[in-house]
């Protein structure tokens, strides 16, 4: 096949898989309310919807990444699709609650295939002068799927209901399932013949659940931290086995002697710690403090991933031209800066002050995160890409986690459990303001690993 069909119809089928990913999530998150009156669902109940889709994706990231290593990446990204097109079909004729939150888990075990292996194959199809644009086209879909999400979603729901979301999947995955088997000849298995280790995937996928488990609770009593603190101690231990382990589901050399590759993963966990509650906060603040609805919110908060769908193209551009870490890192400084205003915000605010501010956020982010996806994927060699593109993933996964504890955690010192409400909002307001400084911290210490890659790739 043609290099240059190869290498569209990959950048294509990517495009289409990274999109009706974070379409998912943030469709489904509109649709929850009318979920809950048809089954009577509670809180809990509607919060495990989203829960167990997160959950399913990190406890497998990391493992399908290494699956795709070993026997194909085509292979794992074309089951993870078929998975995830049927459990969208069988999501759509849900009958309860309990039925729904158990497809949305087995939902996610097929996202955790797709977005394991997609990374890789467009690394292993596009050269290095062409990886940059490619990846920041592949990165710009995503922003798109998180953008269209709500507007769409809340479309379909009003006019056809909330099962009308589930449908869509199957005719776009159906499509997307057909194109990788038609169009991507390659396989990509540099790692083919070694064995996987199922025991290094089973405290993995172990110490990642007590993680979230615990985070997600944090402010339900001291279980919470005690299982936070076990997934801890999980995490330790399964890098200390990973150690001892000839073919290990991560090899540690790759963070231990290759330095760029971990300190560019510690930026991106740092990045996703310190940008993913920004949306959370400010749709609160919107609503709230301003007395916005739900729409005009909504609109509002489109810009920052409008500006990273529309500029990450330019961005992976400018990371095949310039050093791609010194991209990401000028993009994790505007991050710091936007965070460190945001901070400032107060009921008096102007509203063109606030969506300025998105703005600068939403080009921080698209300036980081193509660059740094690029030097992720090139500072390894072949046969480990699926190692990177799944622990690239899963740097994802868990900094939306930390976001989300450390809200919880002020939250419950600042606001006690209550409401936000007139009365409350005071409290509300120094919960943000501390929030999005240590958010800022947080990119501040993403900063010092860029640096920290860029002195080590000098000397």
């Amino acid at each position: 096949m043609p290099a240059a069909t190869s290498r569209s119809a990959t950048l294509f089928v990517v495009c289409v898989a990274h999109f009706i990913m974070p379409f998912m999530m943030s469709a489904v998150g509109i649709a929850l309310p009318s979920i809950g009156r048809e089954f009577g669902a509670s809180a809990m109940q509607l919060g495990l919807v989203e829960t167990t889709y997160v959950l399913s994706s990190s406890i497998f990231l990391l493992a399908m990444g290494r699956l795709g290593d070993i026997h194909g990446r085509r292979r794992i990204f074309l089951y993870g699709m078929g998975v995830f097109t049927v459990v969208g079909g069988l999501l759509s004729q849900a009958w309860s609650i309990e039925v729904l939150i158990a497809l949305r888990f087995l939902q996610g075990l097929g996202g955790s295939m797709v977005m394991a292996t997609t990374m890789a194959i467009v690394v292993a199809v596009f050269p290095p002068a062409e990886r940059g644009k490619a990846l920041g086209v592949a990165v710009a879909s995503v922003y798109a799927g998180i953008s269209c999400g709500p507007f769409l979603g809340g479309m379909l729901v009003e006019a056809f209901g909330w099962r009308s979301i589930f449908y869509l999947v199957v005719p776009l995955g159906s499509l997307t399932f057909w194109m990788i088997r038609s169009k991507l000849d390659g396989e990509w298995a540099e790692s083919k013949g070694e064995p996987f280790d199922w025991q290094g995937g089973i405290l993995y996928a172990c110490a990642i659940l007590l993680l979230i488990v615990g985070a997600s609770n944090l402010d339900h009593g001291i279980w919470a931290a005690a299982l936070l603190a076990l997934g801890l101690c999980g995490v330790v231990l399964f890098l200390l086995f990973e150690l001892r382990t000839p073919y290990p589901l991560l090899n540690i050399a790759l963070l231990r002697e290759n330095r760029i590759f971990a300190y560019s993963n510690l930026a991106a966990l740092f990045n996703y710690a310190a940008t993913f509650g920004v949306t959370f906060f400010f749709s609160l603040y919107l609503q709230y403090v301003q007395s916005m609805s739900p729409r005009q919110a909504g609109t509002i908060l489109i810009i920052q991933p409008l500006a990273q769908a529309l500029l990450s193209p330019l961005c992976g551009r400018l990371s095949d031209r310039y050093p791609a870490a010194w991209v990401a890192t000028a993009g994790m400084t505007l991050c710091a800066l936007g965070l460190g205003l945001a901070a400032t915000v107060d009921r008096g605010t102007p509203l063109a002050v606030i969506m300025a501010m998105l703005v600068l956020l939403g080009v921080g982010f698209a300036l980081f995160s193509s660059p740094n996806t690029s030097v992720i994927m090139g500072s390894v060699e072949p046969r480990h890409l699926g190692v990177a593109s799944g622990l690239a993933a899963s740097m994802r996964t868990l900094g939306m986690m930390t976001s989300m504890t450390i809200i919880t955690v002020i939250f419950s010192i600042f606001m006690g459990g209550q409401a936000v409400t007139a009365a409350t909002e005071p409290a509300f307001l120094r919960s943000m303001h501390l929030a999005l400084l240590i958010f800022s911290g947080l990119c501040v210490l993403g900063i010092g690993c860029s640096f920290g890659r860029l002195q080590r790739r000098v000397g």
